[in-house]
């Protein structure tokens, strides 16, 4: 069996770089090119074991058009998500996708567009498998307790906040507990230290350096709290996703949302 072709976009980021490596030690999988706004023109890329080097530019069409793969995988920013998507997918190329800040209508263009050209879509707010546990047991707790917050906590560069991750919990918690969480009383005045509100849960989003991905969901009713809480330790945890994703979307037409289909994981 031929190994999948994929092209990463972003490659020059941590992610990015993160992906090539593991890929280049998957026996299924061949890194074919590479995509990131600094690179210069008909450029190479070495691969870790530095004895080949790939097509390396900035020109996205030139590296879908030369390198023909089978999967482009994108952790960029939305704005080069959907560049990206509109080429990729008139071309055949599946995607698996990581960035977060994508809006409900980018979602359902991506949707309409993977099924009007046959192609595969996974698009997850949190490629770490832990993360995704977290946010299913959170569905399973959300129908049994009133109140929940979350509090997220990433790396001082983030772009977005709240996270994607902590954005799709609160939905998805609210979804499974069927209408939106109570709040606590704000007693004649706002509070606007407190947070982002959805669907009656307040997130708490901290930005520092030294942090890289953490999240925290605490429900709480009558004598109790439950905390569900994941930490990413390093960028290795999202790889086994990453991983599963590449080659479930070449058997698969349309969009998979997160990896809870993928893990077999269903609703409670």
């Amino acid at each position: 069996m031929e190994p999948i072709r994929v092209v990463v976009y972003g490659a020059s980021g941590k992610m990015g770089r993160e992906i090539i490596n593991t890929l280049c030690r998957e026996p299924e999988m061949k890194v074919v090119g590479a995509v990131d706004r600094e690179a210069t023109d008909e450029s190479c890329l070495p691969l870790p074991d530095e004895w080949e080097a790939i097509p390396f530019s900035s020109d996205l069409d030139y590296i879908l058009t030369s390198c023909q793969p089978d999967v482009l995988v994108d952790f960029t920013i939305a704005k080069a998500t959907m560049l990206a998507v509109r080429l990729a997918i008139k071309r055949g190329v599946n995607l698996v996708i990581g960035t977060t800040g994508l809006t409900t209508d980018e979602l359902s263009e991506i949707d309409q567009l993977v099924k009007a050209h046959q192609v595969g879509a996974v698009v997850a707010p949190n490629f770490a498998l832990g993360a995704v546990l977290m946010m299913h047991l959170a569905r399973v707790a959300a129908k049994y307790l009133d109140y929940a917050e979350i509090i997220e906590r990433h790396h001082q560069l983030k772009a977005d906040a709240p996270s994607g991750t902590a954005l799709s919990t609160a939905r998805a918690m609210a979804i499974a507990r069927g209408k939106p969480f109570s709040r606590p009383p704000e007693r004649g005045k706002t509070l606007p230290s407190r947070g982002e509100q959805v669907e009656g849960i307040t997130i708490h989003s901290v930005r520092l350096p030294g942090l890289l991905a953490h999240q925290e969901v605490i429900l709480g009713g009558a004598g109790q709290t439950l905390s569900i809480r994941h930490d990413t330790i390093s960028r290795e945890c999202y790889m086994p996703g990453i991983i599963l994703a590449i080659k479930e979307v070449i058997k698969r037409q349309g969009l998979v949302y997160g990896l809870d289909t993928l893990l077999g994981l269903q609703e409670e």
